[in-house]
């Protein structure tokens, strides 16, 4: 078997890189030959089977051109005509099998989402994977709703892929004076995009100084906000206290989370983060908006709450710290969607 996977990939390290990267090194690691085409703007040298189209038509010519017996597209945010098509272009080559995960879990609630039905282009297109995998029951049903057999559809969670040594891994020089200046540290590890309300933080944190004064506001990520964030923080009173640090590389971000004291989720929209999932398994507590999808043990607030989030903080920082430890690197759900492509592999096409 030779599997294909389509999606973004790292760098920016976001959630759904995330599982990307952990399914092509769990197939790997079985001896199972696996390619990348990276489907965002973001550009690398290509290597070591790692493709980074610079088109559309470059893209489907590669997909033409790869062997493989497995296409595996990864998506997330909205369903949109482009992404649509590019799913559509997965689906029709002949002899091979293809399976597309769809990691928007919010957006069966999106008006968006609400709209679309059996009859729809998107329905028509999901219709024609082989197999389709929901990271959660909302997406699962969302796909029943525009009528993929159930027999087609699994729902398997993401993968929090977590290096194995983060303290081997050094943090940037600015990262880890910051860690070493303040304490608590309350950390944010997403985009600089409208949907994540990172203006909430920056705003409630001159509160947190009040009874924390040595707190300290770390937010990872980049984004089209990144002007503007940098613009609010420079108004705060407590500018020199909030570090806009971009993006880090994975394992140093995942030590960054490992010396904090919180990590911080507020959205206006957002589906099953692994990065929420990723600061449990490391001992990390979390305080995320509540979109109906949080794992167990997160302490959630109203969407848009500064009075909320203040209060969270203090409630949570009343207990002592948790013992951080090393995650349990349980790889069932990596063998599930392995033992998904096998399955499809024995089908009759």
């Amino acid at each position: 078997m030779r599997v294909l996977l389509l999606g973004p990939y790292p760098p920016p390290h976001g959630g759904v890189q995330t599982n990307l990267v952990a399914i092509r090194a769990f197939l790997l690691k079985h001896g199972v030959p696996c390619a990348v085409i990276n489907i965002t703007r973001h550009r690398k040298p290509e290597a070591e089977e790692v493709y980074y189209p610079e088109g559309p038509v470059q893209l489907l010519r590669l997909l033409a051109r790869l062997p493989y017996d497995v296409a595996h597209l990864h998506i997330g945010g909205m369903l949109t005509h482009r992404l649509l098509a590019l799913s559509l272009a997965c689906t029709v080559r002949p002899g091979t099998k293809s399976v597309m995960t769809f990691h928007s879990g919010g957006f069966p609630s999106t008006p968006e989402g609400q709209a679309l039905g059996q009859a729809s282009f998107a329905g028509f297109v999901l219709r024609r994977f082989d197999g389709l995998i929901a990271v959660n029951e909302e997406i699962e049903g969302f796909l029943h709703k525009l009528g993929v057999q159930p027999h087609r559809v699994r729902c398997i969670s993401p993968y929090a892929f977590l290096p194995k040594d983060s303290s081997a891994n050094l943090l940037p020089e600015n990262l880890a004076a910051f860690l070493a200046e303040h304490d608590p540290v309350f950390l944010s590890v997403g985009l600089l995009e409208p949907e994540y309300d990172l203006p909430l933080q920056i705003e409630t944190f001159p509160q947190v100084r009040q009874n924390f004064p040595d707190a300290g506001l770390l937010l990872i990520g980049s984004g089209s906000l990144e002007a503007s964030l940098r613009a609010k923080i420079d108004t705060s009173p407590c500018a020199q206290h909030i570090l806009l640090a971009g993006d880090v590389p994975h394992a140093a971000t995942m030590e960054a989370v490992s010396r904090s004291r919180l990590m911080l989720r507020t959205t206006l929209y957002d589906g099953d983060a692994l990065s929420v999932r990723e600061a449990l398994q490391l001992g990390t507590p979390v305080i995320a908006t509540d979109n109906g999808m949080r794992p167990a043990g997160v302490h959630l607030i109203p969407k848009s709450d500064s009075q909320a989030l203040l209060c969270a903080i203090e409630q949570e920082l009343q207990h002592p710290a948790a013992l951080k430890q090393q995650a349990s690197h349980d790889e069932s759900n990596l063998q599930a969607v392995f033992d998904f492509y096998q399955e499809l592999q024995g089908k009759v096409g």
